[in-house]
């Protein structure tokens, strides 16, 4: 890697000069006015640290487990879709990206590569993301081919309840006339009753009728455990667990969806206590520095994903770029324990982080 790409931030400067803008906007822009766009880093920026001295931090220990699986670190890939906007090899080089560092891929149901294909290329650890349509024939499929192809849990994404009117918010893309999507979408064929196998619209409507009973029917097709995505409020958390949920990713859709909602570490602390230890709670959005990942994980996180930085690490330099950014997650992650006193995950816990406009403990 070019010895000047030290951190994300430098990932996303290189990126923007060799995207295309129409896809750099499409990746890097929020909706609407983008009001949680921008407060997404300086709500991370807020937590403060307390670090803790004399504590031996030799042989310090980032590995941890998710669902059961354990991995080098506690950050993963979010399933964002259509990663050949950024490489050729999109979802791939991901997918092989994410088992050569050790930790679990989550591919989305709108990759471009389909989740055969993808399953293909790494014997890693590795979660499907699920949007369920009205057309339970389809989502039943999905979830069967999912299995089949060994993936171990689903991450059902509820964030979305209408596709088309999501469009409504990406008011940037419209102003590019953005193509969205002339990339083959892997995971998205329907054979229809003449035998023939027909491309879904990615932007069709989901299922808009969705409840937490829906649950019950998804949990009837299949063994594989559940990980509700898009949750922010603690009254969903507490539901989801009563669902049967294995775990909650607290997630706002990188505020590409929606705008005005609070952000992910803001929902974060809440949703920790409303879950009370009954499932696993992971932080997708705003993670662009391993000390972010310490102050997750202080909060209550099992662990984080990230979603853009993928897309500017395959803009720059493919597989090799997603490793890189990994790599420097985890050695941020680890340099910010030692410097607070920690040596394994399981030691960070809340004591270690402060708001200081909040009076201190």
């Amino acid at each position: 890697m070019p010895s000047e790409l030290l951190n994300l931030f430098d990932y996303r400067a290189r990126a923007k000069e060799l995207m295309p803008k129409t896809v750099w906007d499409m990746v890097h822009r929020g909706a609407f006015d983008e009001v949680t766009t921008r407060r997404t880093r300086p709500a991370f920026e807020s937590i403060l640290l307390r670090p803790r001295m004399l504590r031996n931090v030799a042989n310090r220990d980032t590995t941890t487990t998710v669902l059961g699986h354990t991995i080098a670190f506690p950050v993963m890939p979010a399933p964002p879709g259509q990663h050949q906007y950024a490489h050729p090899d999109g979802e791939l080089a991901t997918a092989r990206a994410a088992a050569a560092v050790g930790t679990l891929m989550v591919l989305s149901h709108f990759s471009n590569y389909s989740l055969e294909e993808v399953a293909a290329v790494t014997d890693g650890p590795r979660w499907f993301q699920l949007y369920a349509y009205p057309d339970r024939e389809y989502t039943r499929d999905c979830i069967q081919r999912a299995e089949a192809a060994g993936y171990s849990a689903l991450a059902l994404t509820v964030s979305v309840p209408s596709g088309p009117g999501a469009v409504l918010a990406r008011e940037t893309e419209a102003r590019n006339r953005f193509p969205y999507p002339d990339m083959p979408q892997g995971n998205l064929m329907k054979k229809g009753p003449d035998g023939v196998e027909r491309l879904l619209p990615v932007l069709a409507d989901f299922d808009p009728a969705l409840t937490w009973s829906s649950l019950d029917w998804i949990r009837s097709v299949t063994s594989l455990p559940i990980v509700v995505k898009g949750l922010m409020s603690p009254h969903d958390a507490r539901l989801a667990v009563e669902s049967g949920a294995a775990g909650v990713i607290v997630s706002n859709h990188a505020a590409r969806l929606f705008d005005g909602p609070i952000t992910t570490v803001e929902a974060l602390p809440a949703v920790v206590d409303a879950v009370a230890g009954r499932c696993e709670i992971y932080l997708d959005g705003g993670v662009w520095r391993g000390i972010d990942v310490l102050k997750a994980l202080a909060l209550g996180a099992r662990a984080c994903l990230i979603g853009k930085p993928l897309f500017y690490a395959l803009a720059v330099a493919g597989e090799a770029g997603v490793r890189h950014i990994f790599e420097i997650l985890r050695n941020e992650l680890d340099f910010a324990m030692a410097m607070c006193g920690v040596r394994t995950i399981g030691d960070i816990d809340p004591s270690l982080v402060t708001r200081p406009q909040l009076q201190a403990v």
